[in-house]
């Protein structure tokens, strides 16, 4: 069962909290990271990518560039950015996006779930980049970017939930992309006790969005207790930071395609190849994808509805049936040769926040053809996590992204 558990937690003074929050480390490369420090001073990705305080010679991965994140961490906690919470609670974090909110509860999770499975994955990680973020937390001795956990909804934690939005939040501020953050503290002892009984009881927990910082974070926790001869099993640095959210709460969106060329194909004989396996409609505009086993395809600056025959998924395991695998295994691979998505540099990958105008733009420019999905569904996630399997690449994109430096756990 999962142990989900309260945290004492470092947090921005309200006043500052907006300027403070910022995107996950990973959305930037250096010259963006370091455009955005440039923009806000306060912004967390000076700590998150402290590279941002070296001119480029120096190495993003070098020893003094960690160590400047624990000093700005530790600087800005003595000046007063930051304030240590006096008492354990859990937090709700409330993200708006175009008028859609979503849900989840700030806590610790388990580093032995984690270990033991009762905290799913279906991705696997680059030991690369754990190494970056391993080094950072350990550090810092601090996690600084939530893990993105989902878990089956249960009524008596809704309860909680939404009993204390009714107060007065922490914080409440919307980011200069127009996303709206609030958060709320549940600090009663047996709101508390409620919440960590009814987790208890709750057999998986899923990564949605985060293996990397999952993974880093639990080697962490691994780490220090080899390091620590008197080691208990109640040091913080068991526990890692995450934010969990009720699957109903959750919205995935489309992860879409696009592909460089036809692999050699004229267009009658790519249009042959593809009517194999799907039908297809000339459309007069735009096509997104409204149901599953459908997608949209983009060419010569026409829109094309793509339904896949139902033969295609059917008997399928959980990995087999999903819409990327389908496109994957009766499309982009035998047609347009694409064989592995993670390595050919003929493909690239669009979130659906873009929308389907840069599909239009890669395709009438460094691209030939593009393709819009339907998204996959949280419950087909769960269905893959608990078979044991891993979700293709580019499967999801969740949006909108949890903020970083609004919650921190020290270890």
């Amino acid at each position: 069962m999962a142990e989900i558990r309260p945290f004492r937690c470092v947090r921005p003074d309200a006043d500052v909290a907006g300027r403070v929050a910022a995107l996950p480390y990973d959305v930037y490369n250096r010259a963006e990271a370091k455009k955005e420090v440039q923009r806000e001073p306060l912004s967390f990705l000076k700590i998150d990518r402290a590279e941002t305080s070296f001119d480029d010679s120096v190495d993003t991965y070098a020893p003094e560039v960690y160590e400047r994140a624990r000093e700005l961490l530790q600087k800005d906690i003595a000046d007063g950015v930051y304030e240590r919470d006096g008492e354990e609670g859990y937090y709700i974090y409330e993200l708006t996006m175009d008028g859609r909110s979503q849900t989840g509860l700030a806590a610790c999770a388990s580093v032995d779930d984690y270990v033991n499975n009762v905290i799913r994955k279906h991705e696997n990680t680059r030991a690369d980049k754990e190494e970056d973020r391993i080094r950072h937390v350990d550090t810092c001795s601090a996690q600084t970017g939530p893990i993105f956990l989902a878990y089956r909804s249960e009524k008596v934690i809704n309860d909680v939930v939404e009993k204390t939005k009714n107060n007065a939040p922490l914080y409440d501020f919307t980011a200069v992309d127009g996303i709206t953050h609030r958060v709320w503290k549940i600090s009663d002892p047996v709101d508390v006790s409620v919440i960590r009984e009814a987790f208890a009881k709750i057999g998986r927990i899923y990564i949605a969005d985060g293996h990397h910082r999952a993974a880093s974070a639990v080697k962490v926790g691994l780490k220090r207790r080899a390091e620590n001869p008197d080691h208990n099993g109640s040091e913080e640095y068991n526990y890692f930071l995450s934010v969990l959210f009720p699957h109903d709460q959750l919205m995935i969106m489309d992860y879409n395609r696009t592909v460089r060329d036809l692999n050699g194909l004229s267009r009658e004989e790519f249009f042959q190849r593809v009517k194999e396996n799907f039908s297809v409609q000339e459309c007069d505009g735009p096509v997104k994808p409204e149901k599953k086993g459908t997608f949209g395809m983009y060419l010569d600056k026409k829109w094309y509805l793509l339904t896949a025959g139902e033969e295609l998924s059917a008997g399928k395991d959980a990995v087999g049936s999903l819409d990327v695998s389908v496109l994957q295994d009766y499309l982009l691979g035998p047609v347009l040769g694409i064989g592995d998505p993670r390595t050919d540099e003929r493909i690239d990958f669009v979130g659906g926040i873009r929308g389907l105008e840069e599909l239009e733009k890669r395709a009438d420019s460094d691209m030939e053809v593009s393709f819009s999905m339907y998204p996959t569904s949280i419950t087909e996630l769960f269905d893959v996590a608990d078979q044991n399997l891993l979700m293709p690449p580019k499967s999801t994109w969740f949006e909108p992204k949890l903020r970083s430096g609004l919650l921190i756990h020290e270890i």
